[in-house]
Order: structure tokens, then C-alpha cells, then sequence
């Protein structure tokens, strides 16, 4: 098969941690009219990755390794090892890639220094890292670099992603920024857990909360509404806890049992055996959040697996109010 009938353009080789990222530059790369190969996409359930990632390397005209704050993942080290091994036998160029914050190659991967190298710098919609990429994958030249609404381009450098805590919240907006709600609810508790020293237990205590930094809570509430258009957001759960009668740093469970209901995260059912009826109240569990634009305003971000009474939701709201945050 000649490189011209390969039916792919680039083999993706990246951290599934960095799938989002690696998604969005793909979905990018597809609009140039370029063919990736992405795993989610290529796959199918029951497959072995190692079978399937064996076979498509050949049928890719160049291959891109994504570098990102992660590192490499279990299965793009066995990637990069099959890649290399099949790059030189097949000619294929290798195209290293750093994602977003990432300045160098890691040590231990001194050697793609003989390739060239494309950096996305601090954001996924950098066009000169793209031009880059299309030139690369094609071997050549983009006639013009395809420009994106310039408005977006300001919107993004526009974001205020300050931190008290040495926190660096790129992850998080970029995550927001795609649509990927669920991972950017999980990037929200991770960060929480992690400045509180909580990433064991896998939850908060009250003084946890108190103790954040308002410039954090302020940062990652801000982007959550931006990206949501006001729609999720601690600031938004704020304003509807307030609207159904709770207070700040007052825990009330009928209180507690109407924001979950106006947020969706509880249900009422109605229940009947025989000529016996009742009503009973159940909270969706994690795995039942809805984590599309479509979800109740205020429903994310739910973050934790099971809710305790409420406790940390009042926190918030408290801390909230004594942060001045709207």
C-alpha cells in the first residue's frame, strides 16, 4: 500500500488523563480535512489495545506523540515503544507534541530531541502550534494558517487563572472550555482535595472549605460560569441554596432536601403494592449525575460520590459570602 491509499494521517499517541486535550486538537485536525487516528474512535469494545494500536501504525502516514503534565500512561509508553520500532522500518515521521504548560521534553525521552517538536504553549487554540502539526502530519506547508474568530483567541488569554496556592488551573479551564463536564468536575474536586491535603480520604471537612483560599474558590467558580453561560457554578448553586430559604453556615435538611431537587441531584418516587401507595425521596448517586449542558442550572459541580447531609454545600455558600463571591 502506497503512503498515498494509507487511510489515516497521524496516528495519536498520548496520556489518557490528556484525552480531552488530545480530543479537541483531533476534532481541530478534522476540520483541516486531516484523518486522525484516535483510539476512542478506532477501538471497538472487547478489542485488545495492544492488537488494535499494532495494526494502525502502519496504516498512519506520521504519528504524534502528546506530551503533557501527566507524563506518558501505561499504554502510550507501549505505544512509543512500537512506534519508534515501526517508525524507522516504515519511514514514518515522529511528530513530539507538549500540551499546555509543558516547556521540555522529559529526560527520559532526550532522544526525540532529533525530531522538531510543535508546543501548544498555554492553550490548545495556539494557530501557529496547529500550522505546525498540519505541516508536519502533510510534510507540507499550509498555504495560510486557517484562523479561528479572533474574539475566542482574546477570551482565552483573557482568563484570570490566579491562585494563592500555587495552583495552576489550565487543566481545568481547558476542560470547561471543550465541554467535558465530567472531567472538569472531577479536575475541580481533585484540586480542592489536593490544597486541603485530603486526596486519601477523597472528601472535605467543613474547616477544609473555610480554610480555601478566596482566590482560588473565586478562580475556579469563575470559570465554571463563564464556560457554563451561568448556568453551572458554585456562585449559581449559591443563589438557588439562597432561593429555596437557607442561610449561609446554617444547615437546615428540608432546606437541604429542596436544593437537591431544584439542582436534580434528588428525586421523589411514588411507589405502590397492591392498594398500598407511598412516596419516597431518593438522591442520585454519582454515576446518575447528568454531565451535558442540558442538566438542571446549578447542577454541577456535584463532585463527590455521596453527598453526607449537605454539610459541604452550606460551607460553600458560607465561604462564598465571606469571599464576596456573586
Amino acid at each position: 500500500m502506497s503512503n498515498a491509499q494509507l487511510p489515516f494521517d497521524v496516528f495519536l499517541a498520548h496520556n489518557s488523563q490528556d484525552k480531552p486535550l488530545v480530543r479537541a486538537i483531533a476534532n481541530e485536525l478534522k476540520r483541516r480535512g486531516l484523518k486522525p487516528w484516535l483510539d476512542e474512535e478506532q477501538i471497538p469494545p472487547g478489542r485488545s489495545f495492544q492488537d488494535e494500536i499494532q495494526q494502525a501504525i502502519p496504516l498512519s502516514k506520521s504519528a504524534a506523540i502528546f506530551l503533557g503534565l501527566q507524563g506518558l500512561g501505561n499504554w502510550q509508553s507501549w505505544e512509543l515503544k512500537a512506534l519508534i520500532s515501526q517508525c524507522v522500518k516504515k519511514n514514518i515521521p515522529v511528530i513530539p507534541v507538549l500540551l499546555p504548560d509543558v516547556r521540555n521534553l522529559p529526560e527520559h525521552m532526550l532522544f526525540l530531541e532529533q525530531f522538531r517538536w510543535v508546543s501548544f504553549s498555554d492553550q490548545i487554540d495556539d494557530e501557529n502550534a496547529l500550522y505546525l502539526l498540519e505541516w508536519g502530519i502533510t510534510g507540507q506547508k499550509p498555504e495560510t494558517i486557517v484562523k479561528v474568530i479572533p474574539q475566542k483567541i482574546i477570551e482565552i488569554q483573557s482568563d484570570d487563572l490566579s491562585s494563592e496556592c500555587g495552583v495552576n488551573y489550565t487543566q481545568l479551564r481547558d476542560l470547561l472550555k471543550a465541554g467535558e463536564w465530567k472531567e472538569a468536575d472531577e479536575e475541580t474536586l481533585a484540586i480542592l482535595l489536593r490544597v486541603a491535603g485530603r486526596e486519601e480520604e477523597r472528601w472535605l471537612r467543613e474547616e477544609n472549605i473555610e480554610n480555601f483560599a478566596c482566590t482560588d474558590l473565586r478562580t475556579i467558580d469563575t470559570l465554571w460560569v463563564k464556560y457554563s453561560k451561568k448556568h453551572f457554578g458554585f456562585s449559581v448553586q449559591k443563589r438557588i441554596w439562597q432561593s429555596v430559604g437557607g442561610k449561609p453556615g446554617v444547615f437546615d435538611e428540608e432546606i437541604w432536601f429542596s436544593f437537591g431537587e431544584r439542582v436534580g441531584w434528588r428525586t421523589t418516587r411514588h411507589h405502590q403494592i397492591f392498594f398500598v401507595t407511598w412516596t419516597s425521596r431518593e438522591w442520585y448517586y454519582y454515576s446518575q449525575i447528568n454531565f451535558n449542558p442540558d442538566a438542571p442550572e446549578g447542577h454541577l459541580p456535584r463532585m463527590w460520590d455521596e453527598w453526607r447531609g449537605g454539610i459541604e454545600i452550606c460551607s460553600i455558600v458560607s465561604k462564598l459570602v465571606k469571599c464576596n463571591i456573586f
